[in-house]
């Protein structure tokens, strides 16, 4: 699966510099208050005034895309601030206001071209990169996790996924997207790839039994047949997955968890009641695992709110992922 388009940016900001639209980047670089996106959030900007992506909730697009066809005209980048008044704030749906600033870069001028394709070759590649423009002398290059002499700080800012600055450097991190694998397609398999799709996962179902893993019950959906360790280890895990099992049989859910324990992933989560988990966790401690391996393992899987229908139990989980990739098992 591609990125969603909200999450194309680069590559919208050099397809249009390539069709001769010309093009320029708009980043959060600094939030205070109540300001409604991230640092690292971006806009693309045509010469035609196109736009996607945002960096705020409507109420600074329009002083930004003025800022970046000036930008643009004259191959400057910039650094601008915004202050969101109260009044503004509450019209676009704020509690309160809030101030950010936006570095602006003209795409082919002070953003040289070579840098957004290599930025954009490493995205498509799957790879974590950063982005870093020295903001006194605009001097730009690109760094990656595992590049030698990687300075603590950007292996910080790597973990956490997190853009800022360090000094007058801004690091924009750009991490591969999410991904899920979904182990069993199960009833409950259907809403829960369309949710983890819709929250920016790319999502794989793994199962072996062709009647369940039919395309006609997950239309677009990526389906592999392979027995689950065996498609795991094709599909590759890493501290950017989140691993779901949803069979109930052992002989299917057991040889993922295995693989999933042997990894970093950052989620692994087994449908069943807590009777089946019990007799899971033995299976797992006589496979070799420790206490503190099968621990990681969120079994049941899914928030305790109660859910019933398979609807409710995909919205369970996907809450639980999204609060173990944000705020940890604590």
């Amino acid at each position: 699966m591609t990125r969603p388009a909200h999450d194309m940016i680069p590559e919208t900001a050099l397809t249009w510099h390539r069709a001769g639209k010309g093009a320029a980047l708009a980043t959060v670089v600094q939030t205070w208050g109540s300001a409604p996106r991230p640092a690292g959030s971006q806009l693309a900007i045509s010469g035609a005034g196109d736009i996607e992506g945002s960096v705020s909730g409507g109420c600074v697009e329009g002083a930004v895309v003025a800022e970046a066809q000036e930008a643009m005209d004259e191959g400057c980048a910039r650094i601008v601030e915004y202050g969101v008044s109260d009044e503004n704030a509450f019209a676009v749906g704020l509690a309160c206001g809030g101030t950010i600033r936006v570095l602006i870069e003209p795409v082919g001028r002070d953003l040289p071209v070579a840098l957004l394709s290599e930025l954009v070759a490493r995205r498509e590649g799957r790879e974590g990169v950063a982005y870093v423009v020295d903001t006194d002398t605009w001097e730009r290059h690109l760094v990656g996790p595992q590049d030698a002499g990687l300075a603590p700080e950007l292996a910080a800012r790597f973990a956490a996924g997190k853009s800022g600055f360090e000094g007058a450097r801004f690091v924009a991190i750009h991490n591969p997207p999410l991904r899920m694998a979904v182990v069993g397609a199960v009833h409950v398999a259907q809403p829960l790839v369309q949710m983890a799709q819709l929250t920016g996962f790319d999502t794989t179902l793994i199962d072996p039994r062709e009647a369940f893993a039919a395309p006609a019950r997950f239309p677009g959906q990526q389906i592999v047949t392979d027995w689950p360790d065996a498609a795991l280890a094709d599909h590759g895990l890493d501290a950017h997955t989140a691993v779901v099992t949803l069979t109930h049989d052992p002989k299917l859910d057991d040889p993922a968890l295995m693989a999933a324990l042997r990894s970093d992933v950052f989620y692994i989560g087994a449908l069943g009641s807590h009777r089946t988990h019990d007799k899971r966790v033995a299976r797992l401690a006589q496979a070799g695992f420790t206490a503190e391996q099968i621990a990681r393992v969120h079994g049941p899987v899914g928030l305790a709110i109660g859910a019933q229908t398979p609807a409710e139990i995909a919205v369970s989980i996907m809450a639980q992922v999204v609060q173990i990739l944000r705020k940890g098992r604590g």
